[in-house]
């Protein structure tokens, strides 16, 4: 039996970043949490892109669009849906969760998610920098992860012995 693991390791990868600007207040520390986190673990702050979209039910078309040009190894994406008074908040986050799924199974890349989906700002602050961390980072350390268990797990020949 092989098992294989991953580590968040960033060196040579390109990455792009999409943040959705409603809930800005949210958002930007999410996408500035996604960034540096890239960077401190070794992508190059040349090598990530940041796109801004409206809002979230804009996310996947977007991420399509940037891994359909391959020039990406993985997309982050962070965005803050907030539940109100109307059943609006039940088809953006399911559909905009739905379709940044199924563009990381058609492309095979990993999104990593930073798509809150709270039912308070209160519960959105806290993961936005505040008690809760910064899912923005934890978004940007699965994506890395998801990249480097994929080249240990599937990039090697047959014959080859695994790097677990």
């Amino acid at each position: 039996m092989a098992e294989f693991s991953g580590e968040p390791r960033g060196e040579g990868r390109r990455i792009v970043v999409v943040a959705s600007r409603f809930n800005e207040s949210i958002t930007v520390p999410l996408a500035e949490g996604a960034v540096s986190t890239l960077v401190a673990k070794g992508v190059a702050f040349d090598d990530v892109d940041v796109v801004w979209v409206p809002g979230a039910w804009e996310l996947p078309v977007a991420v399509r669009r940037a891994l359909a040009t391959g020039k990406y190894d993985a997309a982050v994406v962070v965005g803050a849906v907030i539940r109100g008074d109307t059943p609006h908040f039940d088809f953006v986050a399911g559909e905009a969760s739905r379709g940044l799924m199924e563009a990381s199974r058609d492309f095979e890349v990993p999104v990593g998610l930073g798509l809150l989906t709270t039912d308070t700002m209160a519960q959105a602050e806290a993961r936005a920098g505040g008690a809760h961390g910064n899912k923005g980072e934890d978004a940007a350390l699965a994506a890395l992860e998801v990249l480097d268990v994929c080249d240990r797990a599937f990039a090697h020949d047959e014959g080859d012995e695994a790097d677990a």
